[in-house]
């Protein structure tokens, strides 16, 4: 398998974030959770349990089998193979079934409170960001990410990161404040991008892959302090506003419920 393979399965990586975007932002602005008839957390998960047992079952090496030797077919099919088709199936169904009834809901959702409708397509500019930076960074022919095999490091870390976007306009719909559109942690990856991917290219100036390696793994670790700083700090706010414990029952509550239990054993 070469390269350009490798590095055209690990961007599908980065289309399943899709739909958990938009669908957040749809959410943010209707105030519903619409899944239509094709998504993530349905079919999506199916297909997903599909492929894992496909591939326990046939072993790994089925995605990278040229499809004639399954189905025959080789002047349809050429030598392209699942690995191949994979990312165009998955961003196909974004495009034709998910993305489309988002935007319907939003602007049904802006039309039904005479809201302004042009400015919400502004707030795909966090997404677009992040898509641009994973796909020069990734796409990078001087990146050591996919060469030497650190695409797991870069996807742990990448969790991080879209996590906390995502949360963050969760906790704004929740809050009824303004669309988020910028996270601090996004900063490493367009840096990333720019060091490793834009740089090279453009200047034809390589920092190298020791550098790489020791980016990668200082943004894990700044990604991880800020994102379970962050949820320490709004959760145990929204505790403290609910006068509530995470986590806990209080003391009453489970003194209440042992009478409860008690009357209803003696009745």
């Amino acid at each position: 398998m070469g390269l350009g393979s490798t590095r055209l399965g690990a961007l599908t990586a980065l289309i399943p974030t899709l739909p958990m975007f938009f669908s957040t932002w749809e959410t943010y602005h209707s105030h519903t959770l619409f899944l239509g008839y094709f998504n993530g957390p349905t079919e999506g998960l199916i297909i997903a349990c599909c492929l894992m047992l496909s591939s326990g079952y046939f072993g790994a090496e089925i995605y990278h089998t040229p499809l004639p030797d399954f189905f025959g077919l080789q002047a349809l099919l050429g030598a392209w193979t699942v690995a191949d088709l994979l990312p165009y199936i998955l961003l196909g169904s974004f495009l034709t079934a998910h993305l489309p009834s988002c935007v319907q809901n939003v602007l049904e959702a802006r039309r039904k409170n005479n809201l302004p409708i042009g400015s919400v397509f502004l707030e795909w500019t966090p997404m677009l960001v992040y898509a641009a930076a994973t796909c020069i960074w990734l796409g990078s022919a001087s990146s050591i990410i996919l060469r030497e095999n650190y695409l797991v490091l870069w996807c742990i870390t990448q969790s991080f990161v879209f996590g906390r976007m995502t949360t963050k306009i969760i906790l704004a719909h929740l809050t009824r404040r303004p669309f988020p559109m910028w996270t601090v942690l996004m900063a490493p990856l367009v840096g990333g991008a720019v060091l490793f991917g834009v740089l090279p290219a453009v200047l034809g100036v390589e920092l190298g892959g020791g550098i790489e390696r020791m980016y990668l793994w200082t943004y894990l670790i700044v990604a991880v302090v800020i994102y379970f700083r962050w949820a320490f700090l709004v959760i145990g706010a929204i505790c403290d506003f609910l006068g509530i414990q995470c986590l806990t029952i209080p003391e009453e509550k489970q003194k209440a419920n042992r009478e409860a239990a008690a009357r209803g054993k003696l009745s």
